[in-house]
């Protein structure tokens, strides 16, 4: 099984995220992918970059998926690193390859296809996105397969969908961001998201929260810098021993959370219900 991970970050941030976690956003992503698919080969693809080596059409067809990262980037600011991952995204969906995304994937996906992202009117949602929910729709929709009637997910993102693509079916939501899982099916491809991050780690969280410092105290998530310096802390130890009931307790989380089966649910439902069908319809399998 071969997958294409796309990084949607330019190098310098995805650099920094290197340094604070040990690995790029696209490296962590591919390992999440072999955890589920020990045998498959990952490639990573850096459309963000000028010039970079990218599959043609011919070449997006000869992955079994492609998948998306998040970004530090705003897809409203269209400048040549953002329209360069839309462009790409087209091209996705034009191949036909299953396609998913999170976070900054559900952006791009949506405005590949014709949607709109803004900043998020209910402001931020970092740490995690709480109280998801599906919608009639996302009920008995695969992606969401396993999920209870509402659950948490680890998420960082200023940005939301807000003008949704013609063919699109949303799957989840919660109080602060309406489209919080979608379906998209655009010029022949299909689409699955989650504007959360299910692949995330409570420590790449934690790193990942460790630099938004700054901007949390400003927001107001904290009040002090030992404030978030304890949260960040905790998430570690929660990371490196999930069975501390005390932690779990004070955070607020659950096994939808901690148990990296239950984390991974979208993940492993898109492989299951959409990579591999569409594998064995290729004649791959």
């Amino acid at each position: 099984m071969r997958f294409l991970v796309v990084e949607g970050n330019t190098r310098d941030a995805r650099l920094a995220h290197r340094d604070s976690f040990g690995l790029t956003p696209s490296e962590s992503y591919a390992a999440v992918l072999q955890s589920l698919e020990p045998q498959a080969v990952c490639d990573i693809a850096f459309p963000a970059d000028e010039g970079a080596n990218l599959p043609d059409g011919a070449g997006l067809e000869s992955y079994d998926a492609v998948v998306l990262t998040g970004s530090h980037l705003n897809a409203y600011n269209v400048e040549p690193a953002v329209a360069r991952q839309i462009a790409f995204a087209r091209a996705a969906y034009a191949s036909g390859t299953p396609f998913f995304g999170s976070c900054w994937g559900v952006q791009i996906g949506a405005l590949a296809a014709g949607g709109d992202v803004r900043a998020n009117p209910s402001g931020r949602e970092i740490g995690f996105a709480r109280r998801l929910a599906a919608t009639d729709a996302g009920r008995s929709h695969p992606l969401l397969a396993g999920r209870p009637a509402a659950w948490d997910a680890p998420a960082v993102h200023l940005d939301a969908v807000t003008t949704l693509p013609d063919d699109v079916t949303v799957l989840a939501s919660n109080a602060l961001t309406p489209v919080q899982a979608a379906e998209i099916r655009h010029a022949g491809g299909t689409f699955w998201g989650v504007q959360y991050h299910p692949e995330f780690s409570l420590a790449e969280l934690a790193a990942i929260l460790r630099r938004y410092g700054r901007s949390m105290l400003a927001e107001g998530f904290f009040r002090t810098e030992a404030e978030h310096a304890r949260y960040v802390d905790e998430l570690e130890q929660l990371d490196r021993a999930p069975g501390r009931a005390d932690l779990a307790w004070r955070h607020g989380l659950d096994a939808e959370v901690l148990d990296p089966e239950r984390r991974l649910t979208e993940i492993r439902n898109f492989l299951d219900h959409r990579v591999k069908p569409e594998r064995s319809r290729r004649g791959r399998a």
